[in-house]
């Protein structure tokens, strides 16, 4: 059976823990210079239709660390639903590649690729999800922080797909996820539906006053306003997530130690200022670098099936 790694819906708490594990070892390996090749002559695709920089180059890199080889896929020299069907795509595409990453817009796509193909497709963002992201922001506050079950991780913005993984990630690991956001902008009905019966016992917890929602927080998590796709409203968002900015003001309602995290790419001065994503508190490059070592350790699991503890 091929393994996929399409949502965090799919994945389990042992599994989630495990890459976690694996991630950090790859990193105590890759600091002490060892890189050892876990991947020879294995090849992983690249199909974007989104613009990238950290997506695509630490996915390049691990393959490359791992002793494999990337093939990178513009959508608009590939036509894949315009030359030729998505299903073809996956059946022909699995013929040549050990591996799939996908950045599309809709998560549909990433779905039928994975009901048509042969080799493990891996979600590296939708609309609707960012798995590979929020596992690695997991492992950044594990490394940072000693634990993550238990921590309070505030995400401060809108139900968008980052929040959403970073959500399930938390009910997967113990961590104490929260939702800051207005009124309109909360997790789409879809979504909590799934998750509530996903994880009956874990609350989907929305706070729309900020610095309410700041009380005991141990991590601050924001995200751009307006994400891709999203442009023709960011004059809108603007004025509407305006209370929400994490800045001095705010993050001094949180924990005397929490620290901050964005996924990045940012906009200084609009969800953040300047002095927070540059400022002593903020673990935003540490985290970017953990992106490598994860998907390190995700090849490996989908290609090899190797984690600790035979998740």
């Amino acid at each position: 059976m091929v393994r996929h790694f399409i949502d965090l819906f799919d994945v389990s708490p042992e599994t989630a823990r495990a890459l976690i594990t694996q991630a950090l070892a790859l990193k105590q390996d890759f600091l002490k210079g060892n890189r050892p090749p876990h991947l020879a002559r294995r090849t992983l695709g690249l199909f974007f239709e989104k613009p990238s920089l950290r997506t695509r180059v630490s996915f390049e890199t691990a393959i490359a660390q791992l002793g494999g080889s990337a093939v990178f896929l513009r959508a608009k020299d590939v036509g894949m639903g315009v030359r030729e069907s998505v299903a073809d795509f996956a059946r022909v595409i699995s013929q040549y590649v050990d591996a799939l990453a996908v950045r599309t817009f809709a998560q549909s796509t990433i779905e039928e690729l994975a009901r048509h193909a042969s080799i493990p497709i891996v979600n590296a963002l939708s609309d609707a999800a960012h798995p590979c992201q929020a596992l690695a922001d997991l492992m950044t506050i594990q490394e940072t922080l000693g634990r993550v079950e238990g921590v309070k991780l505030v995400f401060v913005g809108d139900g968008n797909n980052v929040a959403r993984s970073l959500a399930l990630a938390s009910a997967l690991l113990g961590a104490k996820f929260v939702l800051a956001a207005p009124p309109d902008y909360e997790f789409p009905t879809h979504f909590r539906t799934r998750y509530e019966a996903r994880f009956p016992d874990v609350p989907l917890t929305v706070v729309h006053d900020p610095f309410k929602a700041m009380e005991g927080a141990e991590v601050v998590y924001t995200d751009v306003w307006a994400s891709m796709g999203q442009e023709d409203e960011a004059e809108y968002r603007r004025a509407a997530f305006a209370p929400f900015q994490v800045n001095e003001e705010l993050l001094s309602a949180s924990g005397p130690e929490a620290i901050f995290l964005h996924c990045l790419p940012a906009h200084r001065g609009e969800e953040v200022t300047a002095d927070i994503l540059d400022g002593p508190r903020s673990r935003v490059l540490p985290q970017a670098a953990n992106r490598l070592h994860f998907q390190k350790a995700l090849l490996m699991w989908l290609m090899l099936d190797q984690l600790p503890g035979g998740a």
